[in-house]
């Protein structure tokens, strides 16, 4: 079927586009009866929608706000329809318009993919939904999926859209009815809801077509119908059932809890169908390095604070964890559980800052555009125990750096026809700049930055066209010393932005020409501000030897030429650590670099290694790790570093799931300690394990 093609009030055509109705008067009355005659003949001519489209609805932040009826017994259905007027400000996904349960579970209507979904979870653990076209944004479509026990259907302004098939029932249960999110600050809608309904049986096709202009359908078997002049003061009144009115919420406080212990999340990306079984895997928490910093040590507040990617108990999800290390007391408390990001992806893990007034700020990432990113910023100075949302948003592989004076410099990832390395900046870190795109060569970039007395260096690869992501070559480097308003090469030369060209005058090396990809590790600076990038080369992106030799290598500005130096050696692409420059005469660097339980995959054992020559030799000074179990991985810097925190990573079975605990270490490598997985009091001493 096709909808009817109407005219908008500027003459643009716009395909079944019908807004909400409320309370009309005679005038209003005779053009819904128009439209209503409309809708029984779908060759008839067009017909202005004005009098359906009159009303703003409720509005959704995209964030905090939500409503919910506590009592979902009644919603316990055997069949069931749900509608709703919408009107999205943007196309971010997901977004819920009503649901029930969580992910996957008993029926959510919601955008994703690009489409609008009626999912029916039609026996335990089993689920089906059909698909409608996504709505325009800033414009009203009507929604109505049914579910009659067998079918699932979804409408779109009337008009049957899709179907699946989904034999069963819903599985019993009295989850509260979610309008405009799928729980609190979980896939919030963004823009507006209205006259949202609920039958107990499924609506026939033309029940469904009457409910899009506005007719009263079935009124005996309706069960919840929320009108936008039904909201008072915080209390959306249930128009068919008082008992079931809907609580209106919108709260910036990011209802936040502990966890009772310290447990990473756990992550594969490709299968590789040979002994190693994925690209990489393993104990994630800490992962990647293009997300910096995960640590970050106040003098003020003698903390160390952190971040990691971490796993509800018996369910690999991933959670954004917040908590500190206590200098004074030599213990940790309870982590604090930001959000759920309802994935187990650990390229959405978060990252942390500290502002000039001791706010702990946390980036919660996202792997592309198909989740939002966030800013939650703590209640009080040096605190975790209470975040506010600030804003939502999306970016990938986060890199905030605050500066004295100046505010945030935002280095990230956004993905626009390839990686694309973009910039903002922020004063207060609540309101923002545009996005400034610094580059953009062939398929894009991974890039790894890094602040030094006022300005910020980023290094990067790219991605040639055509090859794929798994290829990833050259070295390119830029700073700015002004806040992101320009930037130039490591010689002082300016750049025009946005970089495109393969050959330009950010180029370090052309590793393209010794047939080699390059993956990026670390930043650092000397004292005299000149940087030194730490990378991987290797021959490919496949693991095990066929790729050997895979060479940590330091690539420094002497301050008139490259020097690039290597000799330390590594059994894994992703093997990954941090550089200490802690004189221009004396570098640390700590890492996975050797082989480990599961030897050719991300990870191994780790090793404190040291060079007074500038990198052109490596003494390792001592092994902080032995006779694991797991693999150890993404040894990481912390901003400030303590001596008694000084590098900070997870491990994990590299080749299969597992369990996967976070550590960290002294600047000598003598001590190492894991946080506790369990922890019994609000407040413990991690566990000495070197």
């Amino acid at each position: 079927m096709a909808g009817n093609v109407v005219k908008g009030t500027h003459g643009r055509s716009r395909k079944g586009h019908l807004g909400p109705i409320g309370p009309i008067g005679p005038a209003a009355r005779t053009a819904a009866a128009l439209v209503l005659a409309a809708a029984a003949c779908v060759r008839c001519a067009p017909v202005a929608p004005q009098a359906l489209a009159s009303r703003h609805g409720v509005p959704f932040n995209g964030f905090s706000t939500h409503a919910v009826v506590l009592d979902g017994k009644a919603f316990d259905l055997d069949t069931f329809t749900v509608s709703a007027w919408v009107k999205l400000h943007s196309l971010r996904e997901p977004q819920v318009f009503v649901n029930r349960g969580t992910r996957a579970q008993l029926f959510t209507l919601y955008l994703f993919k690009g489409k609008v979904r009626m999912l029916v979870e039609y026996a335990p653990d089993k689920y089906a939904y059909a698909n409608a076209d996504a709505p325009k944004t800033e414009e009203w479509t009507h929604y109505l999926g049914t579910y009659d026990g067998t079918v699932i259907t979804v409408y779109a302004n009337g008009v049957p859209a899709g179907t699946a098939k989904a034999p069963g029932r819903l599985p019993p249960s009295e989850a509260p009815l979610y309008l405009g999110a799928e729980a609190p600050w979980a896939s919030t809608l963004d823009g507006w809801l209205d006259d949202v309904r609920t039958w107990r049986r499924a609506l026939a096709a033309d029940e469904a077509r009457r409910v899009a202009f506005g007719g009263e359908v079935a009124p005996a078997d309706l069960v919840g119908r929320w009108r936008k002049d039904t909201l008072r003061q915080g209390e959306w009144r249930n128009m068919a059932d008082e008992s079931l009115s809907a609580e209106y919420l919108d709260d910036s406080k990011r209802p936040v809890r502990k966890d009772d212990g310290y447990r990473g999340i756990w992550y594969y990306n490709q299968p590789s169908n040979d002994e190693y079984v994925y690209k990489y895997s393993g104990g994630l928490g800490t992962y990647c390095a293009k997300h910096r910093p995960f640590a970050i040590y106040s003098k003020e507040a003698n903390k160390t604070f952190f971040c990691y990617g971490g796993t509800p108990k018996g369910k690999n999800e991933l959670l954004h964890m917040v908590s500190y290390y206590d200098h004074a007391t030599g213990m940790v408390p309870r982590p604090t559980i930001l959000l759920n990001k309802h994935t187990d992806d650990a390229h959405d893990n978060p990252v942390i800052s500290l502002d000039a007034n001791g706010y702990v700020w946390v980036f919660s990432s996202s792997h592309g555009t198909s989740r939002p990113s966030s800013l939650s910023r703590s209640t009080k100075p040096y605190s975790v125990e209470e975040f506010e949302h600030v804003l939502t948003t999306n970016f990938s592989y986060t890199q905030p750096w605050w500066l004295p004076g100046r505010g945030f410099l935002f280095i990230h990832t956004r993905y626009q026809g390839g990686r694309c390395n973009y910039q903002m900046t922020s004063p207060d870190g609540r309101e923002w700049s545009e996005g400034k795109l610094l580059a953009k060569i062939d398929e894009g970039h991974y890039q790894v930055s890094e602040p030094w007395n006022g300005k910020v260096g980023t290094a990067f690869n790219y991605h040639p066209q055509g090859t794929g992501l798994n290829w990833r070559t050259n070295l390119y480097y830029m700073e700015t010393d002004d806040f992101g308003e320009t930037w130039h090469n490591a010689q002082g030369k300016a750049l025009t932005l946005p970089l495109t060209e393969v050959e330009n005058p950010a180029l370090v090396h052309d590793y393209k020409a010794d047939g080699l990809n390059v993956y990026m590790k670390d930043l650092a600076f000397d004292s005299k501000g000149n940087p030194l990038i730490l990378c991987l080369t290797s021959k490919g992106y496949e693991s095990g030897p066929e790729n050997d030799p895979r060479v940590w290598t330091t690539a420094r500005w002497t301050g008139t030429e490259w020097d690039l130096q290597g000799s330390i050696r590594s059994d894994n692409n992703y093997d990954t650590g941090s550089l200490y420059v802690e004189t221009d005469t004396f570098w640390r660097l700590i890492g996975p670099t050797q082989p480990g339980p599961q030897p050719y995959n991300p990870g191994g054992e780790v090793a404190l290694w040291t060079s007074e020559d500038l990198g052109h030799t490596w003494k390792m000074v001592r092994q902080l790790t032995h006779d694991s179990a797991f693999n150890h991985t993404y040894v990481r810097r912390p901003v400030n570093a303590h001596p008694d925190f000084y590098a900070f990573w997870a491990d994990g079975h590299a080749r299969k799931p597992s369990e996967s605990r976070l550590y960290f270490c002294d600047k000598t490598g003598e001590h190492v300690w894991r946080l506790p997985p369990v922890m019994e009091e609000e407040f413990a001493s991690p566990e000495l394990v070197r």
